[in-house]
């Protein structure tokens, strides 16, 4: 067999370099495009629309236990106003005014613009009068606190654990902007699932 004969021979077991595009090209279409495009979604869908949150702290027992993990949604006060009795994630106040370290706490919103908070009596009112608060624990025993209005574009937030919650009778109201999103339900632990009203 002639020398060009075995050449011939050996070339066509291999693919040529048009074959080996196509083949790199193939992968890129039908792997990394994908992966990169959920990564993106994933990374979008976190940021604007939902996010996941650790709750490290005991001040909303008995609704929220120390460790349960909740799902919130991010869009809600895009699409209506806030709620007296939502479970709301949010920027603590303290840190965004004194530009020290982002740090998110969860807490029910008690006082709506313009209203006037008070404790008195072991009761909240709200402009005189009092709140009704099924989600407190029994054994609650709250200081008297205010009267104070909350000022317009800001809520007034308290935990459900009364007896052992920071929240807005000590360190003021939530402006608007620091509104992360509404707490939708618990996810984890499973045994703890439940949506929150």
């Amino acid at each position: 067999m002639s020398r060009k004969g075995a050449d011939a021979m050996q070339e066509e077991g291999k693919p040529d370099n048009n074959e080996q595009n196509q083949q790199k090209g193939g992968f890129v279409r039908e792997f990394v495009v994908p992966v990169a495009i959920a990564i993106v979604l994933v990374l979008f869908l976190r940021h604007f629309i939902v996010g996941t949150y650790y709750i490290p702290s005991g001040s909303m027992i008995p609704t929220l236990g120390l460790n349960n993990q909740v799902v919130v949604t991010k869009l809600s006060y895009k699409m209506h106003e806030p709620e007296r009795g939502d479970i709301v994630v949010f920027k603590y106040p303290v840190n965004e005014k004194e530009g020290l370290e982002e740090m998110d706490y969860v807490k029910r919103l008690i006082g709506l613009p313009g209203e006037t908070v008070e404790v008195k009596n072991n009761t909240v009112f709200i402009d005189g009068k009092p709140l009704e608060e099924p989600y407190v624990a029994a054994d609650t025993n709250m200081p008297d606190f205010g009267p104070v209005q909350v000022p317009e574009g800001e809520y007034f937030m308290m935990g459900d654990n009364r007896n052992h919650s920071s929240d807005s009778r000590y360190w003021g109201t939530v402006e608007e902007d620091y509104l992360i999103g509404k707490a939708q339900f618990i996810y984890w632990p499973i045994s703890a699932w439940q949506v929150l009203g």
